[in-house]
């Protein structure tokens, strides 16, 4: 005769399986009119949790009737004596055979004895009961850990909203600075998911002033080393820009940012572009066009933006922590620029807005740009720098520049920059490379994706960033003596040499994984104004800002 507890446990086994396994995975019509009759429910996330826990608890059933087994034999589990054989109808009166616990023992001698068949066939029908829970569809909507979703019950089609703010309070001191100002400087909101594996979609807009699409592209992934994006994103020149909006660790991007394609444009172009991971991730490269002249605009000459970078990471798969989180790359760019069109040569704002140190020139001709760039990571720490420098022609620029006549070129525009920045977790959290850390112990919930810690502080990051800006605009004089074209009267260009630079320090306090708050001190050193009668002068800028993301 079988054990009674093992019994037990089989008819708990029956009583499960057509529970929510026939929920999760019947072949049947739903009896609701509302469901679709050749569609089978799906199982929500708690009951396959639930299934799952049940599982859990028959594995354990199966060691306490072993361990049982073995006490009541004084050794391993094995067949035993009984007094009677188990029938299909067995009786209540046939004796069993009783355990007896091996001398010293604090073994449960009412415990009977399982034998190895009957654990056997338990075990079977666990596994049996294991493959279906791993089968069940997977839900339809819900929370992933970090979006809200919407999937279809095959899994090739998902949607999920995604949004993200940023606020800021900022206070100026030096003379002329602007006045101290509130600002919500980014709400974009929008929706990204996938068709299948090999094709992923976004649509972000921005409205924290005029409704504007900001993101819109479909990414055609068929193999790692080949994907084809297009549509309207950030064109691939800059390390700094491509860093998520979300993930940049600075209220602001560096000084230098005015020098990358298409900075008055948020970054971003409509085009399109080639890229790919090679050797595992130890080469990517990105090759792409542009219209080059910002968010929805179409460009002004027949010679596109051309855009073309590479990084490299040789040791991304050694054992070495100081030498796997080091990457390095650049990029280059080329476009052509058109006078009649109004264009103009970068703009030399801060981008704190504190001041603007060189002015801007009317342009024609070939735009060049040049860029050098490297990380390291490891641990906690993270270390970032990035050279750019920038030339815009001035070709036949004539009457359209100051002091120009006719046809007459002048030296191009140039613009040079670099930084170099640090962080650091406090709280000894992993600096990611583009992404918001894992915050291990959060002031609020819910938890990060992957991590189980309790409530806490949260994680806090200490940072610096020290960038250098210079722009050149080589002036020319118009000598009728040397050129006929010129009128008597010598006309002048000025020439303009101007340079600035910026230290920035502060913290960034992770409340969970989706609310930061970042703090930044900036010092901004005025070396050459371009302005008559300003002198060199440092100016302070605190900036206290929040983000929330979904």
């Amino acid at each position: 005769m079988r054990s009674p507890k093992l019994w037990c446990v089989l008819l708990a086994l029956f009583c499960i399986a057509p529970g929510p396994l026939a929920f999760a995975q019947s072949a049947k019509p739903s009896d609701d009119p509302t469901q679709s009759k050749s569609t089978p429910k799906v199982a929500t996330e708690d009951e396959v949790q639930q299934l799952r826990r049940e599982v859990a608890e028959l594995k354990a059933q199966i060691q306490r009737l072993v361990e049982a087994s073995a006490v009541a034999q004084g050794g391993p589990a094995r067949l035993v004596q009984t007094n009677a054989v188990a029938s299909s109808n067995p009786d209540a009166s046939a004796p069993v055979a009783t355990p007896v616990a091996p001398a010293g023992s604090n073994a449960d001698v009412s415990s009977p004895a399982a034998t190895s068949a009957d654990i056997d066939a338990l075990q079977k029908e666990i596994n049996v009961l294991q493959t279906k829970a791993n089968d069940v569809p997977p839900a339809t909507a819900g929370w992933n850990g970090e979006h809200f979703f919407l999937r279809s019950s095959d899994g090739n089609f998902q949607l999920m909203p995604v949004g993200y703010l940023d606020a800021q309070y900022t206070f100026y001191k030096g003379d002329g600075a602007p006045s101290d100002t509130f600002n919500i400087t980014r709400a974009r909101f929008g929706v990204q998911g996938n068709y299948g594996k090999q094709l992923d979609y976004a649509f972000l807009f921005e409205t924290a002033s005029a409704l504007t699409i900001r993101d819109a592209y479909l990414d055609f992934k068929p193999w790692d080393a080949f994907k084809i994006m297009g549509g309207q994103y950030k064109v691939p020149f800059s390390m700094e820009v491509g860093t998520a909006d979300t993930s940049v660790e600075f209220y602001n991007r560096s000084i230098i940012s005015v020098l990358y394609p298409d900075a008055g444009g948020a970054f971003r172009a409509p085009g399109v572009d080639v890229h790919g991971d090679l050797f595992g991730g130890r080469a990517q490269y990105w090759a792409g066009i542009f219209n080059g002249q910002g968010l929805l605009t179409n460009g002004t000459t027949n010679e596109p933006e051309v855009v073309g970078r590479v990084r490299f990471s040789p040791w991304l798969k050694s054992d070495s922590h100081w030498l796997k989180g080091f990457s390095f790359g650049g990029s280059a760019e080329h476009s052509r620029s058109k006078g009649l069109a109004n264009e103009q040569s970068f703009s030399g704002v801060l981008n704190d807005g504190t001041y603007n140190f060189f002015p801007q020139f009317r342009i024609n001709g070939g735009v060049e740009r040049y860029n050098g760039f490297f990380s390291w990571l490891s641990g906690p720490l993270g270390i970032r720098g990035e050279y750019a420098q920038l030339l815009q022609k001035r070709s036949n620029i004539g009457s359209l520049a100051t002091g120009g006549i006719g046809f007459d070129s002048l030296p191009g525009v140039v613009g040079k920059g670099a930084y170099i920045s640090a962080t650091y977790l406090l709280t000894g959290e992993r600096e990611p490379e583009n992404a918001i850390p894992r915050v291990k112990h959060p002031v609020i919930g819910p938890n990060s994706p992957g991590e189980s810690g309790g409530p806490g502080w949260g994680a806090w990051a200490v940072k610096i960033r020290y960038a250098w800006l210079e722009g050149k605009a080589p002036g020319a004089t118009c000598d009728a003596t040397t050129i006929p074209a010129c009128p008597i009267t010598p006309v002048i260009s000025p020439a303009f040499s101007d340079h600035t630079d910026q230290l920035t320090v502060g913290f960034n306090w992770y409340l969970n994984y989706w609310v930061l708050v970042k703090s930044d001190f900036n010092l901004n050193q005025l070396k050459n104004p371009s302005v008559q009668g300003i002198l060199p002068r440092n100016y302070f800028v605190f900036i206290e800002g929040i983000q929330f993301r979904f």
